[in-house]
């Protein structure tokens, strides 16, 4: 298992926001990127929603990886107890915010249930794995990472905003130009690509 020290878990945790990010460098968790971007509040809410599954999911399913399928020799079930204890996860997550943030629950709508099947939330635990981090790097790959999605949809979200004040051609208007300007943004973020940390 690999142990970081706290200024390689600082870089890790810069790299992860920034120049690996998951929506512009891995292009994980699209589907919510392009969905719930319209509004800069109810990106921010998916954001931190996704956050706080991220973060707890890579606690969770780093304990269940080696704590229970590693010792039983049952390491090939990863991928199905992972989605498991995400999609746990998620309908807490969903419990709460019906409870005690309605509005967030009904603007985020259908997105809310699709953190389950958000390819960030279990990439995030995969590459814990794959790159055999210990627990607490674990943790803190996860929330950069999050950190990292949430800073791509906030972001996306005020440049679709400004979008609203443009007159595109017909054959660009809708969808096609929020495609273009999700594009322009994840060029204008590889520019960190350059960095080696």
């Amino acid at each position: 298992m690999i142990s970081l020290s706290f200024v390689d878990t600082l870089l890790l945790m810069f790299s992860a926001i920034i120049i690996e990010n998951f929506i512009f460098s891995k292009f994980y968790g699209c589907c919510p990127f392009l969905g719930v971007s319209e509004k800069p509040d109810t990106a921010l809410g998916m954001g931190m929603a996704v956050t706080f599954v991220i973060t707890l999911s890579s606690a969770v399913t780093w304990i269940v990886y080696y704590g229970i399928l590693v010792p039983l020799k049952l390491e090939y079930l990863k991928t199905i107890a992972f989605i498991l204890v995400i999609a746990a996860l998620v309908q807490f997550i969903e419990m709460f915010l019906r409870k005690f943030v309605p509005a967030l629950y009904s603007a985020l709508g259908i997105y809310l249930p699709l953190i389950t099947t958000n390819c960030a939330v279990l990439g995030s635990a995969l590459v814990n794995i794959q790159n055999n981090y210990n627990f607490i790097t674990s943790v803190c790959y996860g929330f950069a990472a999050a950190l990292g999605f949430t800073l791509a949809i906030v972001v996306f979200a005020g440049v679709r905003q400004r979008m609203e004040f443009a007159e595109p051609p017909r054959a660009f208007a809708g969808f096609p130009l929020t495609l273009i300007a999700a594009g322009l943004v994840a060029m204008a973020f590889s520019g960190f690509s350059g960095i080696h940390l």
